[in-house]
C-alpha cells in the first residue's frame, strides 16, 4: 500500500513526490501520421483508432506547438493552480519523422515558459538509436517520458488489429531504451477481439517483464469512424465487451499479477459520448470507476503485486 492509502502505485502520487506539486500534461497534435496509415507498413491504421476520441479542443495541428501549449496553459490555469506543465505529444506517432524535424518540435515545446518536460507517445517500431540518444541527452535537464503503444502482448491480436509490428519488436525496443535516463511507459488495451480472459490476464505477466516505469490501461471501446465500428456492426458476436462490473472485477485481479514497482497511470479512458458506440457504462466518469476499483481491492483484500512472481 502506498502513502496515499491506495493499493497500487498511482500516477498522481508519483508526480507529487517527483515534483513537489501538481504538474499538468498538455496534449499536442503535430499532424503526424503512422506507418500503418501511410503505406510504409500498411493502410487504414489500427482498427480501433479514431484520434478525435482524445484530442481536446485546443489541440489542433494547424496551430504551432507554442500556440497549442499557450492555449492549453491558459485553459488549465483557470481550472487548477498548476505551476508547471509537460508537453504531451499524444496524437498518432510522435517520433515518426527525421531527427532534425523532431528536435525542432521538441525544443520548441521545451522553450515555452513553465514547460518542464516532454511526454511522447509513439509506436515501438518508430524509434531510432539517434533519437534514443537525443532523448537521453534531454533527460539530463528535463523530465522525459517515452510511451509505447504495446496494446497487446499477443502477435495474433496485433495482426488482427492491423498494428503492423510484433510483440518481439516491442520487447527489443524497450531493451534499447532501458537505462537511458528517461522514463518508459506502456499502453495496453484490455479486451481486444479474440483474447480469452486467461490471455488477457497473461498480459500482466508479460508487461511486468518489460523495463517500464508507468502503465496505462483501458478497456476496449468501439468508437465512431474506426474500422472496428464496421466490424462490430457486421459481427458483434466476435466482440466480448466488458460491462463496468466485469471490468472492475477483472482489473483488480490484473493488478494483483502486476509487478509491484510499476506506476499505474490510468485504468480507464473516457471517450466523448458523441463518439462512443459501445460499451456504454451509464455515463460513469473516470473518477467513479477508480473509486469502485479502490473499493473492490479492499473487499478482495488484494493489492498490486500480491500474486506477482519473478
Amino acid at each position: 500500500m502506498n502513502f496515499t492509502g491506495k493499493r497500487y502505485l498511482d500516477y498522481s502520487s508519483f508526480i507529487k513526490s517527483t515534483f513537489g506539486e501538481r504538474v499538468q500534461k498538455i496534449a499536442l497534435d503535430i499532424g503526424f501520421s503512422c506507418p500503418n496509415r501511410d503505406g510504409s507498413k500498411g493502410y487504414g491504421g489500427c482498427t480501433y483508432c479514431n484520434n478525435n476520441t482524445f484530442n481536446p479542443d485546443y489541440c489542433k495541428p494547424t496551430l504551432s506547438i507554442s500556440e497549442q501549449l499557450k492555449q492549453g496553459i491558459q485553459f488549465f490555469s483557470k481550472k487548477y493552480k498548476a505551476q508547471q506543465y509537460l508537453a504531451y505529444f499524444q496524437a498518432y506517432t510522435n517520433t515518426y519523422s527525421d531527427i532534425d524535424s523532431l528536435k525542432k518540435l521538441y525544443e520548441e515545446a521545451l522553450n515555452v515558459e513553465r514547460v518542464i518536460g516532454l511526454v511522447i507517445g509513439t509506436r515501438p517500431d518508430c524509434i531510432s538509436d539517434e533519437l534514443i540518444d537525443y532523448l537521453s541527452f534531454l533527460s539530463n535537464k528535463y523530465f522525459i517520458s517515452l510511451e509505447f503503444g504495446v496494446e497487446s502482448t499477443l502477435n495474433k491480436t496485433l495482426l488482427n488489429v492491423n498494428r503492423c509490428h510484433t510483440f518481439e519488436e516491442t520487447k527489443n525496443t524497450y531493451k534499447k531504451c532501458e537505462n537511458k535516463g528517461f522514463h518508459l511507459g506502456a499502453h495496453l488495451i484490455i479486451g481486444l477481439p479474440g483474447e480469452t480472459k486467461e490471455e488477457l490476464m497473461n498480459h500482466a505477466f508479460e508487461i511486468s517483464k518489460l523495463p517500464i516505469d508507468t502503465l496505462k490501461l483501458h478497456h476496449l471501446q468501439i468508437v465512431k469512424n474506426s474500422v472496428m465500428e464496421i466490424q462490430y456492426k457486421h459481427n458483434p458476436e466476435k466482440f466480448n465487451l466488458f460491462t463496468s462490473e466485469e471490468y472492475i472485477d477483472f482489473i483488480t485481479e490484473f493488478i494483483g499479477n502486476l509487478q509491484p514497482n510499476i506506476i499505474i497511470e490510468r485504468f480507464i479512458s473516457e471517450t466523448p459520448p458523441n463518439l462512443l458506440i459501445a460499451p456504454k457504462w451509464n455515463n460513469l466518469k473516470n473518477f467513479e470507476i477508480v473509486a469502485k476499483i479502490d473499493k473492490k481491492l479492499l473487499e478482495k483484500n488484494t493489492w498490486q503485486g500480491k500474486f506477482y512472481k519473478k
